[in-house]
């Protein structure tokens, strides 16, 4: 009489472990055909991948009016964080999803220009003041610019030529020079081989990584979290929490397309939603043929497309598309200075609001972190700036 009891608890024990060990393998099988699938043509999949996140980016931004220059406006004109809880909610889901696709093996995140083993400290802090400054010269940074021309708004088409053009000065044009002198006698190597926080955390404590991975990635997670959703006005705006939800799902899903690409340097490119421009380190020019020696361009530029068709789609909806131009000449010379400050430091720091903000921090590299602190203070001297200049 007493078998039966311990026999059903043994069962119920076994039927676990095998339930277990049955989606294990059943999800692994799906990953490797997945893999597999999208390594036939990682070209077409990845710019076809990068269209359709891009548009959801696109879209995310329009609808729920997520714009980090406009949250730093909100915070210090109205006392209103609730844009700026948003761009924290993003980075908390893209920390979150890209941490557990490397824990399963889809991405190796420490490929990835943002976990370099040089610190570049001084770039870090330094591009992202220029950047947060130029950010709310421009009208918002890279990204909204973007979202802002499917909207119609044709000074955010002036603006992003010019990024573009300022960010290839800066990359190997004259800019170029004293960018990796200063570089080169500011950055710092460090022992660990990897900026990453885990990695580094790992080296001081002496605990192995995946722990040491584990405590950092749900510290941050959590923290982040508390400080969005402990807020009653947060937690009352659907729309701001689902574009922070949106925008960091689309960082996650990038680390996971590409990395399903197969290609050596899959983790190294762009994220779909990190406009940011290249590696400001003096082998740049390097780092850039082995970026197009990858032989996928295409999904860069299909991002880009995409975020601009995601917002055209919603405004067209929303009955918001109107074209407009600048209002005078004094708007005219804001937004060009804006544009050239945005491509200069985001270069210099190796990304912007959402390359490093969202994207870079994703890895849980110490450098983002540095170049998120610094684009937040660069927005706020830019309000500042910007206010005192239009009070003259």
């Amino acid at each position: 009489m007493q078998c039966q009891p311990q026999f059903a608890a043994v069962s119920s024990v076994d039927f676990a472990h095998n339930t277990h060990s049955i989606i294990q393998n059943t999800g692994m099988f799906a990953l490797e055909g997945l893999r597999e699938l999208i390594a036939t043509t990682p070209t077409l999949w990845l710019a076809w991948g990068g269209l359709a996140l891009g548009m959801l980016f696109g879209w995310a931004v329009q609808v729920s009016n997520f714009c980090v220059m406009g949250a730093i406006s909100d915070a210090m004109s109205f006392g209103d964080y609730r844009r700026l809880r948003a761009w924290l909610l993003a980075t908390a889901v893209a920390i979150g999803g890209a941490q557990t696709l490397a824990y399963a093996g889809v991405v190796d995140l420490q490929m990835s220009m943002y976990l370099g083993g040089r610190l570049n400290w001084f770039g870090h802090l330094s591009g992202g003041v220029i950047f947060g400054i130029g950010m709310v010269y421009a009208g918002g940074c890279t990204s909204r610019n973007l979202v802002r021309l499917g909207g119609g708004d044709l000074r955010a088409l002036v603006v992003l030529m010019v990024v573009g053009i300022s960010a290839y000065v800066t990359i190997s044009g004259v800019l170029a020079v004293p960018r990796v002198w200063l570089e080169e006698h500011t950055a710092i190597a460090l022992s660990a081989g990897s900026q990453s926080l885990a990695v580094l955390l790992a080296q001081a404590a002496s605990l192995p990584r995946p722990v040491a991975t584990a405590a950092v990635t749900s510290g941050l997670v959590a923290a982040l979290l508390l400080m969005c959703f402990y807020d009653a006005d947060f937690r009352r705006s659907p729309w701001t929490v689902f574009g922070g939800l949106a925008i960091g799902l689309c960082v996650a899903g990038g680390w996971a397309l590409t990395g399903l690409a197969h290609d050596e340097f899959a983790a190294q490119i762009l994220n779909p939603v990190s406009i940011s421009f290249v590696r400001p380190s003096g082998d740049t020019l390097d780092y850039l043929q082995r970026y197009t020696a990858a032989k996928i361009p295409g999904f860069g530029v299909t991002t880009v497309f995409g975020v601009i068709a995601g917002a055209l789609i919603g405004n067209l909806f929303a009955g918001k598309f109107k074209w407009t131009g600048f209002a005078d000449s004094a708007d005219t010379v804001r937004n060009l200075a804006g544009g050239a400050l945005m491509g200069i430091g985001g270069v210099t720091a190796l990304g912007c609001t959402i390359g490093q903000g969202v994207s870079g921090v994703s890895t849980l590299a110490l450098g983002s972190l540095m170049t998120l602190v610094a684009i937040t203070i660069g927005g706020m001297l830019g309000m500042r700036l910007l206010e005192r200049s239009q009070a003259a």
